[in-house]
């Protein structure tokens, strides 16, 4: 395995959770964000988002309706001079799934499904690599799968100690992620 990846969590981390993001009006993106993918491009990592999507399982957008947003979204980082190399996501939800997105999938997070797909896809080394997300089931994801370094972005808090757990490190902005990608 040859590949190293920056993983990204998408609603939380690089743009503002509103709940169900699903429009370009409704799509801010997160300080600090286009400047880390940046690095990350320069530095050889792989940028791929995995992100849990069910406001398409429970019907409140459609994946079309998504796919386009994410079109839209990999256009603004090329305008920054940044790229994403690949988006995964996951519509199902176990519970408020509404059809054939009603039942559970190892690709939803806290599963590892999404990022055990990008390893076998892009050859991904993920002792080497590093993952980002605001919500412990982004944390969990990457723990499960193995990634090296799993960080959990949370901007609320003022007094941030790096080391939370032997699991994960937590930041407050997304600047100081560059400092873990080697």
């Amino acid at each position: 395995m040859s590949n190293k990846a920056l993983f990204l969590d998408r609603d939380g981390v690089i743009n503002i959770d509103y709940g169900y993001v699903h429009k370009k009006e409704d799509f801010h993106f997160i300080d600090g964000i286009f400047d880390l993918v940046r690095h990350a491009n320069k530095t050889d990592y792989l940028v791929i988002v995995i992100t849990n999507q069910a406001g398409i399982g429970r019907g409140f957008f459609s994946e079309k309706v998504f796919i386009e947003l994410t079109s839209w979204m990999k256009n603004n980082f090329i305008n920054h001079n940044a790229w994403v190399d690949e988006v995964y996501y996951c519509c199902s939800h176990p519970q408020h799934g509404i059809g054939k997105y009603h039942r559970e999938d190892n690709r939803r997070k806290p599963s590892p499904g999404m990022i055990l797909e990008a390893k076998k896809q892009y050859n991904i080394n993920l002792l080497k690599s590093v993952l980002v997300g605001d919500n412990f089931t982004d944390i969990d994801a990457g723990s499960k799968a193995g990634v090296g370094t799993n960080i959990f972005y949370n901007h609320n808090i003022k007094n941030v100690n790096k080391k939370s757990s032997e699991n994960f490190i937590t930041i407050k902005n997304l600047f100081e992620v560059k400092d873990y990608l080697q």
